[in-house]
C-alpha cells in the first residue's frame, strides 16, 4: 500500500512537471499569431491567419459551445462590443459544427463583423498554447506580437488594459 501511494504521487508530480514544460514551450511557438485554419459557419470556406486585418488588435477565444464560462464571456464581450471597435476576435471551438452553429445564431454573431467564429477542425491551437481551461483567450497586438493569455475567461476592464498598456 506504502509503495502504491508513493508510486502515485511521484506520478503526479512528474506529470505536473512535464505540463509546466510543455506549457512554457508551446508559448514559444505563440510569440507571434501562429498559423491556424478555422472551418466557417458556412461550412465551405475557411479563415486563416493570413486573413487577418493588419494592424488591428486580435483578440483569439477558444471555447465550446455547451460551457457556462464561455457562455458568459461571449456576453461580456458583446455587451463591451463598442469598447473593443478596434479588435478583431477570433471565437474558435472543436466542438461539432452543429454546436458551433446553434451557439452562432444564439449570440446572433453575424451582426458583429469584427467577430469570426470557426471550427479548428484539427484541434491544432489548443496544444500549441497549453490550454487548462476554457474559455481561453489570447491578446496580439497590432504587430501580432503576444501581449498575454488568460486561460479561464477574464472581465472586460482586464481585456482593455492589456491593449492599452501594449499600443505598439
Amino acid at each position: 500500500m506504502k509503495y502504491s501511494l508513493g508510486f502515485l504521487f511521484l506520478l503526479s508530480v512528474l506529470t505536473v512537471h512535464a505540463q509546466t514544460d510543455s506549457s512554457s514551450v508551446s508559448r514559444d511557438k505563440v510569440a507571434k499569431i501562429p498559423a491556424f485554419d478555422l472551418l466557417k459557419i458556412d461550412s465551405s470556406s475557411h479563415f486563416t491567419r493570413d486573413m487577418l486585418k493588419k494592424k488591428r488588435n486580435t483578440l483569439i477565444m477558444f471555447f465550446s459551445p455547451d460551457c457556462p464560462h464561455c457562455q458568459h464571456m461571449t456576453e461580456e464581450i458583446l455587451a463591451a462590443i463598442h469598447s473593443l471597435k478596434r479588435v478583431q476576435i477570433i471565437m474558435a471551438t472543436y466542438q461539432p459544427f452543429e454546436e458551433m452553429v446553434d451557439f452562432y445564431k444564439k449570440y446572433q454573431l453575424a451582426n458583429y463583423p469584427a467577430i469570426t467564429v470557426g471550427r479548428d477542425t484539427r484541434f491544432s491551437l489548443p496544444p500549441l498554447y497549453g490550454m487548462t481551461q476554457l474559455p481561453f483567450l489570447a491578446l496580439y497586438n497590432k504587430k501580432g506580437m503576444l501581449i498575454t493569455t488568460f486561460d479561464g475567461g477574464q472581465t472586460i476592464a482586464k481585456i482593455q488594459e492589456a491593449f492599452k498598456k501594449n499600443k505598439k
